[in-house]
């Protein structure tokens, strides 16, 4: 049985990847922001959920090495926690970029850093990352700029981390969805049709591949989850 992390596990997306996970039969280590944030994940067998400031380096830490000491390998880690704001470069200040970056970036990296070195003593593991179309399209990313610009270092970190892991079974993926299906979607564009964009549940099978034995050939990928948005 493996052990994945899933961070922003209580989203609309986090709870699509906690089910398809738990359903595939993996142990599931599921971090949320806050004690209420537990109950929207419901108690079973083989999930773990805990509370982690994920912004704050030590805190995380104390978090990836909790893990480990618990569960003495993990397998894989997905990293879903973030979010956007809109604004164009006129409409967006230095302090927009650091809060992008914070909760884009850096979510990710202080979780990233601690597990890539068990992964490389382990000689094995999976780090992923959910990109976006913004940090890759200029057309779709100008009047995203803050958000665009913190997506954009997923990619670059992924390259770096397959660059130093070559020759063991440790990759990093980027995943980029266009836009998800989700409530909030579909109620702030009520003029587009939900079925051209990407389903929660859709992209957690995607996700599940990229962790799975099925994915052991594949190296370096960035994979553009878009449907037809």
């Amino acid at each position: 049985m493996k052990t994945i992390i899933i961070t922003g596990a209580n989203g609309n997306l986090g709870t699509a990847v906690t089910r398809e996970f738990l359903d595939k039969g993996y142990q599931v280590i599921a971090t949320v922001a806050t004690d209420a944030m537990k109950a929207d994940l419901a108690v079973q067998e083989r999930l773990d959920v805990r509370v982690v400031d994920l912004a704050n380096e030590e805190a995380t830490n104390v978090f990836i090495r909790s893990v480990i000491d618990t569960y003495k390998k993990i397998d894989a880690a997905l990293m879903l926690v973030g979010g956007f704001v809109m604004g164009n470069i006129a409409a967006t200040s230095v302090a927009d970029i650091q809060k992008q970056f914070s909760l884009n970036f850096e979510t990710a990296y202080h979780v990233t850093r601690p597990l890539f070195q068990h992964m490389m003593d382990n000689g094995n593991g999976r780090l992923v990352f959910i990109g976006a179309r913004p940090a890759i399209e200029a057309s779709q990313g100008k009047n995203l700029l803050a958000y665009g610009l913190s997506k954009s270092l997923l990619f670059k970190l992924a390259e770096y981390l397959n660059e130093e892991a070559k020759g063991k079974n440790v990759t990093a993926t980027v995943v980029a969805p266009s836009t998800l299906d989700t409530p909030l979607n579909r109620k702030s564009m009520p003029d587009t049709d939900p079925e051209i964009w990407v389903k929660p549940t859709a992209l957690a099978e995607i996700l599940e591949f990229i962790v799975s034995d099925k994915n052991l050939p594949i190296r370096e990928s960035v994979i553009k989850v878009y449907n037809n948005a």
